[in-house]
């Protein structure tokens, strides 16, 4: 069976200062199910993300928040192509050359199709947001 991992040592500023959490049934049962996923203890997964969290190198989301953030990697996934077709645009059009009305329509089509998904996705994510106090 693997050994299960504490924080380490702090030999030159040992830790001293100590914080009680309290926690249900239901909390303890989902504290301990993340200290399973990450082979920790108990108080060093709590200090470990409640000092990321206070630190701000974790931003904490709700679970719906995932799907919110999902919709935003795929837009951003889609303005990176359509900026690429835009380029592509931009290269015949310096060259001289000829883009029809209907390539141009079907780029630009897909960029406020993009932006507007982008749109809807920042504002659901200001919703959630809670203020910091």
């Amino acid at each position: 069976m693997q050994r299960v991992r504490r924080r380490e040592r702090q030999d030159e500023a040992p830790r001293k200062r100590r914080v009680n959490l309290a926690f249900n049934e239901a909390e303890l049962a989902i504290l301990q199910e993340a200290c399973r996923r990450e082979n920790m203890a108990p108080a060093a997964w709590a200090a470990r993300a409640a000092l990321a969290v206070a630190a701000e190198t974790v931003v904490p989301v709700s679970v719906d928040a995932k799907e919110v953030l999902q919709e935003l990697l795929k837009s951003r996934g889609q303005l990176r192509r359509i900026g690429n077709n835009l380029n592509q645009v931009a290269h015949v059009l310096n060259a001289d050359g000829e883009v029809t009305n209907a390539q141009l329509n079907a780029v630009l089509a897909s960029v406020q199709h993009a932006v507007r998904r982008v749109d809807e996705a920042t504002l659901q994510v200001m919703r959630e947001r809670r203020p910091r106090s």
